[in-house]
């Protein structure tokens, strides 16, 4: 099988659906940016795009929504100094480029006027981490319905106590194309596919709700049988463990993270804070803190946009620039920020491949895409027999941080008690509460278990939001402040 090259095999089927269709090339798109150089602009991008999706969701047995939508445009962005103008249409034309262009222009006063366009245009080398497949057209509709109608099956087999299966699948075919002042360009096919299954769970009269889910950069084919059962084990076993959930006590105690999606807590309460801009403007509890010690030994956190298939993988970010594994804290000190081109030049710092956009109509950004924190020596299990007392954590719903003092609240869906080493009953309202950079400080004991999750991650900034993984192996993390509910 020959290997997919995606800067050959992307930039033709870019080339065949954003611009030949509508009479564009390479010249007309120098054409535009140069037009944008003749006042002082110091960069400039054009990011076409072409995205179709759909979602298909299943409940009581019935398949009741189902959803279809094709979307295309172009984002015009010029750059000068530390100022951004940008414009965007859903008409792809050279008059419609001509006229985006023109609004950038505002502010010309801030460049330096000693840059100029490139005269030609070199394609930009990108990563080959999934195949440029169309996902939706994997399956037809009625293998899709078919699909959801045996997850639920499968979910209701698993307990006589399910009493409500919910599922939905979800699809997308995203093409873009990145043309830069630089002469850099750029394109990438990305196909993203996510199942998720909800169930609710009835004993004497008391009601309870699990969920599961994953997906990532394939077509629909990845879901077999045996992955949609996994999900539909995960989602019954955590609505059925909560029957018999006793309410959290609340307090200071030693809290153990399971490995997997719990890295949640780290994306949140550590990564936005990690993020360029944050740390150029000086609102991060990271600003200016490169060097210094911000974790305990042991923890290395890095974020890798170069995983192959997963969520939150790209071949190249929203500027065309080729993605990276970046380490931003090595064995507790810090070493770096997530960054897109604007703020490493501003910060005078590398580029991380780390621009994300949430589509044509958006400004790129610096955003996460995998981050993790890396496996310890430690077995899991003698990470729990050595809590006397304390909290198991193994899944998280909601939470929230603020960038500015790391400050986090995050609360457990599937929590229980560890009692002499031991692994108890389980507990319902478990809240954590604490500021990031303390609580990397307070980690004690990391496992060998590293693990990603499933595939669900979606983050949100500034409005936007994109897809993302996150993971960890189990941690062990001294005096954490729990709110409960007992």
């Amino acid at each position: 099988m020959k290997p997919f090259e995606p800067n050959l095999s992307s930039l033709a089927v870019a080339r065949d659906v954003l611009l030949t269709p509508f009479g564009l090339d390479e010249g007309k798109i120098l054409k535009t940016l140069g037009t944008m150089f003749t006042h002082k602009v110091d960069y400039a991008d054009l990011y076409f795009q072409f995205t179709k999706s759909e979602g298909w969701s299943l409940e009581e047995g019935i398949v009741k929504t189902g959803s279809f939508s094709i979307d295309q445009g172009v984002g015009v962005r010029a750059i000068s100094g530390d100022k951004t103008a940008f414009s965007y249409s859903d008409e792809i034309s050279e008059s419609a480029l001509l006229d985006a262009a023109a609004a950038t222009r505002t502010i010309a006063r801030a460049g330096s006027g000693k840059i100029k366009v490139a005269g030609s245009m070199t394609q930009s080398g990108g990563r080959s981490l999934y195949l440029p497949n169309d996902p939706l057209a994997s399956l037809d509709a009625t293998a899709k319905v078919k699909l959801l109608e045996r997850v639920e099956k499968m979910a209701r087999a698993k307990d006589p106590r399910v009493v409500q299966v919910m599922a939905g699948l979800a699809g997308e075919y995203d093409v873009v194309l990145v043309a830069r002042s630089d002469g850099v360009i750029a394109a990438d096919i990305r196909p993203l596919v996510r199942v998720s299954v909800t169930v609710i769970v009835e004993q004497n009269g008391r009601r309870e709700t699990g969920s599961a889910g994953g997906g990532g950069r394939y077509d629909y084919g990845y879901f077999t049988d045996a992955v949609l059962d996994s999900y539909a084990t995960e989602a019954v076993k955590s609505a059925v463990v909560n029957l018999d959930a006793r309410a959290a006590p609340a307090g200071p105690m030693t809290i153990v993270l399971g490995p997997g999606w719990p890295g949640v807590l780290l994306h949140e309460a550590i990564g936005h804070g990690l993020e360029g801009d944050f740390n150029r403007k000086g609102s991060s509890t990271f600003s200016g803190r490169i060097g210094e010690r911000v974790a305990a030994k042991g923890v290395t956190v890095v974020d890798d946009g170069t995983l192959a298939d997963r969520r939150g993988s790209l071949n190249i970010d929203d500027e065309g620039n080729p993605t990276q594994c970046t380490t931003l804290i090595e064995d507790g000190i810090l070493r770096g920020y997530i960054q897109d081109t604007m703020n490493a030049r501003l910060m005078k710092m590398p580029i991380t491949g780390n621009a994300r956009r949430e589509s044509f109509a958006h400004l790129p950004m610096p955003r996460m895409t995998n981050t993790y924190m890396l496996g310890g020596d430690k077995d899991p299990e003698e990470i729990l027999a050595s809590v006397k007392n304390g909290l198991y954590a193994v899944n998280f719903g909601g939470g929230q941080v603020d960038i500015t003092n790391g400050k986090f609240v995050f609360s457990a869906s599937e929590a229980y008690m560890i009692e002499n080493g031991k692994v108890t009953y389980p507990v319902k309202g478990a809240t954590l509460i604490g500021n990031g950079p303390d609580v990397l400080n307070r980690v004690s004991m990391i496992g060998n278990d590293m693990r990603l999750d499933t595939g669900v991650g979606v983050c949100g900034k500034e409005g936007q939001s994109v897809p993302v993984g996150v993971g960890q192996p189990t941690l062990r993390i001294e005096d954490v402040t729990v709110g409960g509910t007992g």
